[in-house]
């Protein structure tokens, strides 16, 4: 496939939906911000809520992570079930990111609860269930009922290792976690859509190996979901056909659920940032750069018929003590503060826009 298909420089294939429903921003750390009395400007250098500055901007959905007892207090239930009422304010739908632990899960780190440290393999599963129909049940409760949840939080060789771990391409133990994380979800709310995601948007075979294991053991799940960063994952081409085969293989909508680029290579406190010097597609780490890009990864989403393109952590600037451990956020920097869509004082980059 050529390049400009992808980036939507020709018609899309007439299988591609051609529209992006969920119009995402993962602003998980937006509480914390605010606490530390962060202030947020729009285009125009007028200050604002920053939900209202994104809306404005195309975003209907925002995404919220859930750890299990944090250090913090924060992504905690309590503070999610507190963000999930002031995202449903506003008129935003809601999708919660069950990591199934106390700190960050990725595809390096699977880490239990500590409550759930010495569990068994069963024991864990009565722990998913009951953990997520918690949660679910609590936001339904006040009356901000999912609109989405996921299961695990990219989770490409499985979660709450080792008993979760696939090994030696063992999928069972993880699909009993994952059919209960599902159950429960239908549980609290029939309607629910339940994802499933893995940073698999570099490989198909990777995400064939990983979706085929999950399904072969019985798993089911409504919407696939993909983190894709250009640095880490590939070109924007191999992302559309990506895309395009997991649609077809598995008869299932696809969502990319993280996304993000710098918009400068400087770094504004001690912590190191996660992106350095990295760009792509020969784009500049810049306001007009970071706006380009996340336009081409959202009209390759929409080429390839996917249904929504969300962008990670775009609140998450330079705040004094919103740092990166969860289990010392006073004393770590961010190692985000150049790919927000706020740059250092708060201003909201003019350039990005969601588009369907």
């Amino acid at each position: 496939m050529a390049l400009s298909a992808a980036l939507g420089g020709m018609p899309a294939p007439a299988s591609a939906a051609n529209t992006l429903s969920m119009l995402g921003a993962d602003v998980s750390s937006l509480q914390r911000s605010l606490d530390l009395s962060a202030k947020y400007y729009d285009a125009g250098g007028v200050a604002r809520d920053p939900l209202d500055i994104l809306k404005s901007v195309g975003v209907n959905y925002v995404r919220l992570r859930v750890w299990n007892n944090p250090a913090s207090g924060y992504n905690n239930k309590t503070r999610v079930l507190a963000q999930a009422r002031a995202a449903k304010a506003k008129g935003l739908k809601v999708l919660i990111d069950f990591h199934y632990s106390d700190t960050w899960a990725d595809p390096g780190k699977q880490y239990k609860p500590t409550a759930w440290a010495g569990h068994s393999l069963s024991q864990l599963r009565t722990d998913v269930y009951n953990f997520t129909y918690d949660v679910c049940s609590s936001l339904s409760w006040q009356g901000t009922t999912p609109d989405s949840v996921q299961i695990g939080n990219e989770i490409n060789v499985g979660m709450l290792w080792d008993e979760g771990k696939v090994v030696n391409n063992n999928f069972a133990p993880l699909a009993s976690l994952l059919k209960q994380g599902y159950n429960a979800t239908k549980a609290c709310g029939s309607g629910i859509p339940v994802m499933i995601h893995t940073a698999d948007a570099d490989s198909n075979a990777n995400a064939r190996w990983f979706y085929d294991g999950i399904r072969a053991q019985g798993v089911q799940w409504d919407i696939t979901a993909l983190s894709y960063y250009c640095m880490w994952h590939g070109t924007l081409s191999n992302l559309y056909n990506n895309i395009v085969d997991l649609r077809g293989r598995y008869g299932k909508p696809v969502v990319i659920v993280e996304t993000a680029y710098p918009f400068t290579r400087n770094n504004a406190d001690s912590e190191p940032n996660s992106v350095g010097d990295a760009t792509c597609d020969g784009i500049s780490a810049s306001w007009s750069g970071q706006a380009q890009e996340f336009d081409w990864v959202q009209n390759t989403a929409r080429n390839a018929g996917a249904i929504g393109v969300f962008y990670w952590e775009p609140t998450w600037y330079a705040i004094s003590g919103n740092g990166w451990d969860p289990a010392n956020i006073n004393g770590t920097g961010n190692q985000w503060d150049n790919m927000a869509l706020f740059d250092w004082s708060g201003r909201v980059n003019p350039g990005v826009r969601w588009t369907p």
